[in-house]
């Protein structure tokens, strides 16, 4: 397939610029994969679609305050984006600047931080941050939260807390599993009463998530790879729900893509690596049978991957019908619940 079959219009009204003011405030747009079938409906109406015995997955990745501004020691201005950090003191970054920095070179950062240029991968700069304080620390105390593009206001203490899922734990995402954002704690516990049992991945969110694919042909798209980690804990949940004919919910598509990277060799297996797992319409899915999902790019491996889930016209079906009921989209905006198309199933 080509990139171009993944574009669509979306009035820029529509790309939610803020969170509703309650998490749960979200609509819901419930697609069918089997039968196209659209029902629109609140996010609080989540739990009538799940039964006692399910289980939702959820991505407990942490947002870092991955973004500095500073300036090189010839004095141009610079921009870091931590992409991944490598150990205490180390980490992959994107550095914008007029000119890209040479390894050995330094770069002054809030004013507060020096970090030396090791080198690169790829488009990203290694980087060795000086000093006695962890990374982490230092980009919590001087560090901003690294918002969407596509969101134009910067970072604010309002963002700090509605651009995290209220079950994050695992620092090191520079992006948030965003569907993940719609539920509170009192959601979290109600679905638990209902006899829904909850379970957790990792996998640290890129920036190359909001990169749309620039390939005519969309199978010489490169991935960015993310670093995931499937528990065992996780991996029985899932055997212990297909035994007792419940189904298996993927909060997210970052949630999905962990499961799927840990399920290539036909069986899921608890463990952790990188991934730069790419679903595009044609793939058999191994563990999922539901995905609660954003509104996301045109031209983007995630509209890709509910293509595949659901079926590639159901979702420019779903697509069309959400513009036309003015749904908001992408990062704080409304969520989609996908059941798998049965000719995507192994």
């Amino acid at each position: 397939m080509r990139t171009i079959d993944f574009d669509f219009f979306l009035p820029d009204e529509l790309i939610a610029q803020f969170p509703a003011k309650q998490r749960r405030d979200s609509r819901l747009l419930h697609l069918d994969g089997n039968t196209g079938n659209l029902t629109d409906q609140q996010f609080t109406d989540l739990p009538s679609w799940l039964q006692p015995g399910d289980l939702l997955i959820f991505n407990d990745t942490r947002v870092i305050k991955a973004r500095l501004h500073g300036e090189k020691a010839s004095g141009g201005k610079v921009e870091v984006l931590v992409e991944r950090i490598l150990n205490p003191f180390e980490a992959l970054a994107h550095v914008r600047s007029s000119r890209s920095p040479k390894p050995g070179s330094r770069i002054q950062l809030a004013g507060e931080i020096e970090a030396e240029v090791l080198g690169r991968d790829d488009d990203l700069f290694h980087l060795r941050f000086l000093g006695e304080t962890p990374l982490l620390d230092l980009l919590e105390q001087y560090g901003a939260l690294p918002l969407p593009p596509y969101i134009t206001h910067d970072a604010g203490e309002a963002d700090d807390e509605r651009y995290q899922t209220v079950y994050a734990r695992e620092p090191g995402a520079v992006a948030a599993p965003t569907a993940g954002l719609h539920f509170d704690q009192a959601m979290l516990d109600l679905l638990q009463a209902q006899g829904i049992n909850i379970a957790y991945v990792t996998l640290h969110v890129g920036a190359g998530t909001f990169q749309p694919v620039r390939v005519d042909d969309i199978h010489e798209h490169k991935m960015h790879s993310e670093l995931y980690s499937v528990p065992e804990s996780t991996v029985q949940l899932i055997s212990q729900t297909r035994a007792s004919g419940g189904k298996v919910t993927a909060v997210g598509t970052t949630a999905l893509r962990a499961l799927e990277s840990a399920a290539r060799s036909g069986s899921i297996v608890a463990g952790q690596g990188d991934t730069d797992i790419f679903i595009t319409p044609g793939y058999r899915f191994q563990v999922v049978e539901r995905l609660l999902t954003n509104f996301h790019l045109p031209k983007s491996t995630l509209l890709m991957l509910v293509s595949a889930f659901a079926g590639y016209d159901h979702i420019r079906a779903a697509y069309a019908h959400a513009v036309s009921e003015r749904y908001r989209f992408f990062s704080y905006g409304d969520a989609m619940l996908l059941e798998r198309q049965a000719s995507s199933a192994p």
